[in-house]
């Protein structure tokens, strides 16, 4: 069912400001920055080995992420984890017991078919599930 950890989610105040500790102190390399609007986030992956790293830069106060760093300050915001034929994974967590935040996945950063699991649900983590098409080499 889950076949990788996909990447962390941290949440930032500034792609502008995180960015070099990330990249000239830790020498990780930048894969792309984008922007996804539904979301109202900047987000920049870097590569990490075995997983990514995704900061997420609010663009707006009605972003999640906005609210987050308001209530929590800056930090690990959720946790992706790979998988394959993400709406029967869904429909298979939703089946055990775990309550969904989308209950169909939806457009994530990078192409990807994204859902969370609720916290609540996750022992305190906010949990994605994240199919992405291999072919586009993310």
């Amino acid at each position: 069912m889950i076949n990788r950890v996909d990447h962390i989610g941290i949440a930032v105040r500034s792609l502008e400001q995180t960015l070099p500790f990330y990249t000239d102190q830790l020498q990780l390399k930048l894969l792309k920055t984008e922007e996804v609007e539904s979301e109202q986030v900047r987000v920049a992956f870097l590569d990490a080995g075995n997983a990514k790293l995704e900061l997420l830069e609010p663009m707006s106060e009605k972003s999640a992420i906005f609210k987050f760093i308001e209530k929590r300050g800056e930090g690990i915001h959720h946790m992706a984890l790979g998988v394959q034929n993400i709406n029967d994974r869904i429909k298979e967590m939703k089946d055990k017991g775990i309550r969904m935040i989308n209950e169909q996945a939806k457009q994530g950063a990078g192409g990807a078919q994204v859902a969370f699991m609720h916290p609540k649900s996750a022992h305190g983590v906010l949990v994605e599930l994240c199919e992405k098409d291999n072919k586009k080499g993310e």
